[in-house]
């Protein structure tokens, strides 16, 4: 072993923190098999076993990271003076992995979001399925396909753009968004009717979903400046240059949207159907001709 040691030019101390560092990233990596598979076996809920799992992964990094650098500054007789001559190469040959540990830590400490909320970041939407070290994912939403449902893509988002670009959560605080649906008639419509209809169809279908919504205003008030005076359904009249607009607005929990809306046009489609005098707009052309002037001038009579 001495002769090998020498032909690698390997000194005995270098090879006992070596030998060292192995054994505990082994003991520790099978402390982390250990618990997964325990928790593989005795937990059935998806979501409990994500977080337990997670937690053991975070665990074990911290505890690597701990015992190998007690091994290998152990040598140095200051750790400040060896992380201030470290920090700036460190600081330009790692900008993006310190930026992505510095956007996890605000995520796992602040929680801007957490697994299974909806949330979009820049120009990307989706509801967060995963969240590492470097990078958080999510299952797209939106894009080519309408009303936030699901691409079925997954997209991997650099943790540190939580710190650089606007981040909007759907459900944080506050468990619900505003939607509205917009429904345009003809001028020769009569709007006052159709409006009520769509009062009646509001209640019907949407005013249910406002339940619960007052308690958790209630509760996210205390900790955001959220007010709404008004949770139940309401529609507002407009004039848009092919008719009367009549806007159903209604609160709804996200992940509803896309049904809630489907199941009101039906009501409406269904409603106007048997209305003679409503009918549903659409961008037309229309000409009108002027009829010809009657003739002017005398005309003599010959005899």
């Amino acid at each position: 072993m001495q002769t090998i040691l020498e032909y690698l030019q390997i000194n005995s101390n270098l090879f006992n923190k070596i030998e060292l560092s192995v054994f505990i990233l082994f003991f520790l990596l099978l402390g982390k098999i250990v618990a997964n598979r325990v928790i593989r076996r005795k937990i059935d809920n998806p979501k409990r076993k994500y977080h337990l799992n997670r937690a053991v992964l975070y665990i074990y990094t911290i505890l690597v990271i701990i015992f190998v650098s007690h091994i290998w500054i152990s040598g140095i007789q200051s750790l400040t003076t060896f992380l201030g001559l470290a920090s700036a190469g460190l600081a330009i040959a790692l900008h993006d992995t310190i930026a992505n540990i510095a956007g996890w830590l605000f995520i796992i400490t602040r929680k801007p979001f957490t697994v299974g909320d909806r949330i979009q970041i820049g120009d990307t939407a989706g509801d967060v399925i995963d969240i590492r070290v470097f990078q958080f994912s999510l299952i797209e939403i939106g894009n080519w396909v309408e009303a936030d449902q699901s691409t079925g893509r997954i997209v991997h988002v650099p943790n540190s753009k939580v710190l650089r670009d606007p981040l909007s959560n759907y459900q944080i605080g506050f468990d619900y968004i505003w939607n509205e649906i917009p429904v345009l008639l003809t001028f020769e419509s009569n709007w006052k009717k159709a409006k009520e209809i769509l009062n009646r169809i509001a209640r019907e279908k949407a005013e249910n979903l406002s339940e619960g919504a007052q308690q958790q205003i209630r509760c996210a008030a205390e900790k955001y400046l959220i007010f709404y005076n008004t949770l139940t359904p309401i529609i507002y009249t407009s004039v848009k240059e092919s008719g009367v607009m009549l806007t159903i607005r209604y609160i709804v929990k996200p992940r509803q949207r896309r049904t809630t809306e489907e199941l009101v046009w039906e009501a409406v489609l269904d409603a106007f159907a048997d209305e003679s005098d409503i009918e549903l707009a659409y961008p037309t052309t229309r000409f009108y001709t002027q009829p010809p002037a009657p003739a002017t001038g005398m005309h003599k009579s010959v005899g």
